[in-house]
């Protein structure tokens, strides 16, 4: 069972998740699926059916956030001692040497991976890019746009 890393507010948000599944999804699929049955003939019953695939879809991400808690290794990096160094957690600022245009990223595992936010996960070309590189480094990336390349202005544990 291969360790998954992830970040304390990470873990906080699948716990939160999984108990809104469990405590508030899950027994509203229960009673739509009751609800569609007393409406007779399950075979062209679109509500039912509808119902079965959500109930199928939840109680399939309940399992894939319990392995996923599992198998969590959580990385504080408040406690880490900072050395400038680009880490699992830590948060880049960093500089696109082609635009000049400044970009905060923070590396985190794939669940909590979210680019709108800018939570990247550290197994992306970029997040491979920036891992254990130091502050005033510059890093080159492959991107479905070419190549780009960064300055590391700032490393952040929080």
């Amino acid at each position: 069972m291969e360790k998954e890393p992830i970040t304390v507010n990470g873990l906080q948000n699948l716990k939160e998740e999984l108990e809104d599944l469990k405590n508030i999804q899950r027994p509203k699929v229960v009673e739509a699926i009751a609800e569609a049955r007393s409406h007779g003939d399950l075979k062209e019953n679109a509500e039912y059916h509808a119902a079965k695939e959500q109930q199928a879809l939840i109680e399939s991400r309940v399992i894939a956030i319990n392995d996923l808690i599992a198998r969590a290794n959580v990385i504080d990096v408040t406690k880490i001692e900072n050395d400038g160094k680009v880490i699992f957690g830590s948060t880049v600022k960093l500089q696109d040497l082609e635009t000049s245009k400044e970009i905060k990223y923070k590396l985190v595992g794939q669940d909590e991976a979210d680019i709108k936010k800018n939570l990247i996960f550290f197994k992306s070309p970029i997040g491979r890019a920036l891992i254990g590189k130091d502050k005033g480094e510059i890093v080159s990336v492959n991107t479905p746009s070419g190549e780009k390349s960064f300055e590391i202005l700032n490393v952040e544990y929080i």
